[in-house]
């Protein structure tokens, strides 16, 4: 069996991330493979700082703990992004209509209406109504928030300069923003009724489809011609624990077809890892999204039946991996940590395959744990022993063993 982990000084100095996330995900040997995770739950970030296991500096003057600065803290390797204006804009100011002891209902930018918990806790939102009804609504919510030329999806030259410099220089692994292009219009129209129009206006769920396609079409062009990247990523959310939210057969025919030039464009300019972050049981959507050139699943939910090692085995070379280490065994200690990585650690050594944590790591999972976590899986990668200890995250974790 091939192990592409050949260890420190192979490449005389070590590989940059950037480096290193291409040679991982194109079966190539490096030094040790790619240190990547999903970010945190901001519940478990507070409760992480309240208890004094985080740096105090990692908390921005606006209250916020971001992702990026706990990753760096536990020596995660970062990405940088270079993004053509894909999204809804501009949005609207946000309107609180009602706020209680323990709920904000609000409507949101693009016109949702939402309730919230007032705590902050992260949870599902209780969502009251969607901006997207009809036809006539969707040609509103069109017109007002998915002009492609409207002057806030518009780069400056200057803007246009740095960001280009930026993907030269960086050693950081540089993606592009893939979007959505079904898990959004779920946002817009909610999942009950996204099912019924697929079923009783399919036309209609089509257009918007192609909308959001020709929207990408339109605006990637100017910066795929001037920003160096490694990866594009996207993003659906459309599936549940038993499998997606739609029928296969309605991605197959109404979607797929859509996606496909933009996948192409991206691969004409030398993109050739493209992920869809889609939670849930993907399983039968895999085939699809590979068969149009998405070729990387992200972040592979292990508990709702997607299983690495079995994909893996299944698609061979031609499926790539991020994500796929099960969020559960980190609520259950050190020995089920240990089990799932000695498990996933065969077809990690083979390439193609980044583990990490299959979501934003959760709630309610202990600092030791996630630290043993850490060293445990650096180890796994490959990584020296002397680089993992270097982190910042070890001489914090040691002196709360010591105490």
């Amino acid at each position: 069996m091939t192990d592409i982990r050949r260890g420190q000084g192979r490449f005389g100095a070590d590989l940059t991330a950037r480096e290193r996330f291409n040679r991982t995900m194109h079966y190539q040997q490096v030094d040790y493979v790619s240190h990547l995770e999903f970010g945190y739950w901001t519940e478990l970030k507070e409760d992480w700082m309240a208890a004094g296991y985080l740096p105090a500096h990692l908390r921005q003057p606006d209250g916020s703990i971001p992702d990026r600065l706990v990753e760096e803290f536990f020596g995660v390797e970062q990405f940088e992004e270079f993004d053509a204006r894909i999204e809804a804009l501009p949005l609207r100011e946000v309107q609180v209509l009602e706020r209680t002891e323990n709920t904000v209902t609000y409507r949101d930018g693009l016109g949702v209406l939402r309730q919230d918990k007032a705590s902050g806790t992260e949870t599902i939102p209780h969502f009251l109504e969607f901006p997207i009804r009809d036809r006539r609504s969707w040609e509103a919510f069109r017109d007002e928030f998915l002009d492609p030329d409207h002057p806030a999806r518009q780069y400056t030259e200057a803007e246009f300069a740095a960001l280009e410099q930026l993907t030269r220089n960086t050693t950081n692994p540089v993606t592009t923003n893939l979007g959505s292009f079904i898990g959004r219009i779920r946002d817009w129209i909610g999942f009950e009724q996204l099912a019924y129009l697929s079923m009783d206006e399919p036309d209609l769920i089509e257009e918007m489809v192609i909308h959001l396609s020709q929207m990408r079409l339109k605006l990637f062009p100017a910066v795929l011609e001037r920003g160096w990247f490694d990866a594009a990523g996207g993003w659906e959310d459309i599936a549940f624990n038993s499998g997606p939210l739609l029928n296969p057969r309605f991605f197959r025919e109404r979607i797929m077809p859509h996606m496909l030039p933009v996948t192409q464009l991206l691969r004409q300019h030398g993109i050739d890892v493209i992920w869809t972050d889609c939670d849930g049981n993907i399983l039968k959507l895999i085939p699809l999204w590979m068969g149009i050139g998405v070729n990387c699943m992200f972040p592979l939910e292990v508990h709702p039946g997607n299983d690495p090692v079995a994909l893996k085995r299944e698609y061979g070379r031609e499926l790539l991996i991020r994500g796929g280490f099960d969020k559960f065994a980190l609520w259950q200690g050190r020995e089920a940590v240990l089990a799932e990585l000695k498990r996933l650690e065969p077809v990690v050594a083979e390439g193609g395959f980044i583990p990490h944590v299959d979501h934003r790591c959760p709630a309610l999972v202990s600092f030791d744990t996630y630290c043993y976590y850490i060293w445990e899986k650096c180890h796994m990668l490959g990584w020296p022993e002397e680089r993992i200890k270097a982190f910042p995250f070890y001489r914090r974790w040691q002196e709360l063993q010591a105490s």
